[in-house]
């Protein structure tokens, strides 16, 4: 099937509104970007910010007229607030095997391998997590979660009780699971997050030894090693819940956490937890200690 994308530089506070309409008008995806390329990485918690200038790429079907769905969104919202329109054609290909390409085996560490479902292990003898990869949920892509799994790599959890706070895909309970963990609990406040979790120890029959909560759910429990690959202000937010979670002597390991923000999230920490140095890859940072 062939593809064509409407390319909208806007000016205007209604986004939600303009990108609903994109999919009212037949757009079977909406991205959302700064047109000026100011990211926003973290928004405070209960606010949605808006850039000055932002393009809006609707994704719609060779067939459909993209002059009428112009037409209509003046109607809509007026003629103002489309400060630019671009048409773009896709060139047809098999997307899915473009995309399946994209998407080979990595390895963490020196062990650990996320490997995707059409790949065949490329070390049979280490830690493979089945996963491929999803629209919401960490694959291991993201520095963050590499900083997580390559701790993991260098410091096995053998016979350990773990928490994975912020579980999402349950990439770092599973590779908990595989490199020994005795037990894990991932948390996670989205219940698709514990439903993708949940498929993915299935599929690396590691399933019998993952148990999934809601946080209002979790059952008071102590870990030896607390994972929590999130932002900051959840980290900041959750620090005392955090330290209760862990034994003396246990381990945290957070992740999600922007260079400029890793100090004063350090700081916090230091309340209960012997810090280790900050480890930094790319723009992103982790943190470690070890319960006072």
């Amino acid at each position: 099937m062939a593809w064509q994308q409407l390319h909208l530089q806007l000016n205007s506070s209604d986004i939600d509104a303009i990108s609903d309409a994109l999919h009212e008008l037949g757009a079977v995806a909406v991205t959302m970007m700064d047109a000026e390329d100011n990211p926003i990485f973290e928004p405070p918690l209960g606010t949605t910010p808006l850039w000055e200038n932002t393009q809006l790429t609707g994704l719609f079907d060779i067939s459909r007229d993209l002059d009428t769905v112009l037409a209509e969104l003046a109607t809509r919202f007026g003629d103002s607030v489309i400060i630019q329109a671009r048409q773009e054609t896709l060139p047809e290909q098999d997307w899915e095997r473009t995309w399946m390409n994209d998407f080979k085996p990595m390895l963490f560490g020196n062990h650990l391998w996320i490997v995707p479902s059409w790949h065949d292990a490329p070390n049979p003898d280490g830690a493979n997590i089945q996963l491929d990869p999803g629209l919401a949920f960490g694959t291991g892509t993201h520095p963050t979660t590499a900083l997580c799994l390559e701790w993991l790599d260098t410091h096995p959890p053998k016979d350990k009780q773990v928490i994975d706070y912020g579980c999402g895909s349950g990439i770092l309970a599973i590779a908990a699971l595989k490199l020994g963990a005795e037990q894990v609990i991932g948390i996670d406040t989205d219940p698709q997050a514990l439903l993708a979790s949940g498929d993915n120890a299935i599929k690396n029959r590691v399933d019998d030894k993952l148990e999934l909560f809601l946080p209002e759910a979790m059952p008071a429990a102590q870990c030896d090693l607390l994972l929590a690959n999130i932002l900051a202000n959840p980290l900041s937010e959750l620090a005392d819940k955090i330290s209760h979670l862990v034994k003396q002597g246990g381990q945290i390991v957070l992740s999600g956490i922007l260079k400029e923000q890793a100090e004063q999230l350090q700081a916090i920490y230091t309340q209960w937890f012997d810090m280790a140095p900050i480890v930094h890859k790319e723009d992103w940072v982790r943190l470690e200690g070890v319960k006072k």
